[in-house]
Order: structure tokens, then C-alpha cells, then sequence
């Protein structure tokens, strides 16, 4: 009997096209969304400087954060009810305008306070803020606060005479909780 050979070409041809034929699957697939909701951006604003008016050599002078005209105050307008941090940056001197001299300027701890809509405003704050470290409060049902800050200056016995200024920043941010 003789023996028939398949030629090397034909058998490669025949595995291709058995191998080449994909199977038949059923398929389903699904869509989801990604959404987000940006809440909005806070708006801060200086309102008004801490003033100490006419100091004298040698004698220190406070001011109250409840003091309407004298007291620092900053206005905050965010997302209602949002936990925010709030951050002062606060001099430890104020610089004479013509940057001779300087005069030492002291925060203690009770020396902000803040009123998120549900308190009595300036004269009866909400709460007190400390300004010596970051703190944690929530916006008002209106999204808004307000931040009175007072503080002590401190002129040496020569102090030069003359207008002294130096800046306090508050720095607000949302916590994401």
C-alpha cells in the first residue's frame, strides 16, 4: 500500500484556518457615570485693619476683638454648613513706615472670635477662635462667617515716633469633610 504524504504547505494551511476561526460568545457590557459636584470656591475678605490709634512710648495698648472699629475683621462666603480651617500668619512686630524701627505686637489664644450666622455678631460671637494655631470651624446655614481679631501692642520707652503697619493674613480652606 502506498502511503500518501500531505505536502508541509497543505498541513500549515489546514492548522491556520482551524486556529484562525474565533469562537462565537455571548457578550453584554454596561455604562457607568463619573460625576463630581464642586462645591464653591471660598471668598475671603479683609474688611477691616486692627487699629490702635495714638500709642504712647512705653505704654502698651490692647484691643479688644470686640471692639466695632478697632477690631480686625475678615468676612468668609463659602459652601453652607462646610467644615473649613482657619490659618492666621501674624506679625510679631509692625515696621515704622519708613522701615527704621519696629514695635512688638502680641496674640494670645482668645484673640479672634467668629460669628457664623447663629450668634449675636461682634458684640455676641458665636465662638472664639484661637489665632496662635490652626482651628477647625463650619460655615454658617448662609455659608458665611465672620472673624473679629484683637491683639496688644507694645512700644519700648523710645519708641520712634510715627505710623508703624504690618500685615495679618487668614488663611481659609475646606477641609473636605
Amino acid at each position: 500500500m502506498r502511503e500518501r504524504n500531505i505536502p508541509l504547505s497543505a498541513m500549515i494551511y489546514i492548522i491556520l484556518t482551524l486556529t484562525a476561526i474565533p469562537g462565537v460568545y455571548a457578550q453584554e457590557s454596561a455604562t457607568i457615570q463619573a460625576t463630581a459636584t464642586v462645591i464653591p470656591a471660598l471668598i475671603v475678605i479683609g474688611e477691616h485693619n486692627l487699629e490702635f490709634g495714638t500709642v504712647f512710648p512705653g505704654v502698651d495698648k490692647s484691643v479688644d476683638k470686640s471692639s466695632p472699629g478697632f477690631a480686625g475683621e475678615f468676612s468668609i462666603q463659602g459652601n453652607n454648613l462646610a467644615e473649613i480651617t482657619l490659618d492666621f500668619a501674624l506679625p510679631d512686630s509692625i515696621m515704622h513706615e519708613d522701615s527704621t524701627a519696629y514695635m512688638r505686637i502680641r496674640f494670645v489664644d482668645t484673640d479672634a472670635s467668629y460669628d457664623d450666622g447663629t450668634g449675636g455678631g461682634q458684640a455676641a460671637p458665636s465662638g472664639t477662635v484661637n489665632p496662635l494655631g490652626p482651628s477647625t470651624q463650619d460655615l454658617g446655614p448662609g455659608g458665611q462667617m465672620w472673624i473679629w481679631i484683637g491683639g496688644r501692642v507694645e512700644p519700648g520707652i523710645t519708641q520712634t515716633g510715627g505710623d508703624y503697619s504690618g500685615d495679618i493674613t487668614l488663611t481659609v480652606a475646606y477641609t473636605g469633610s
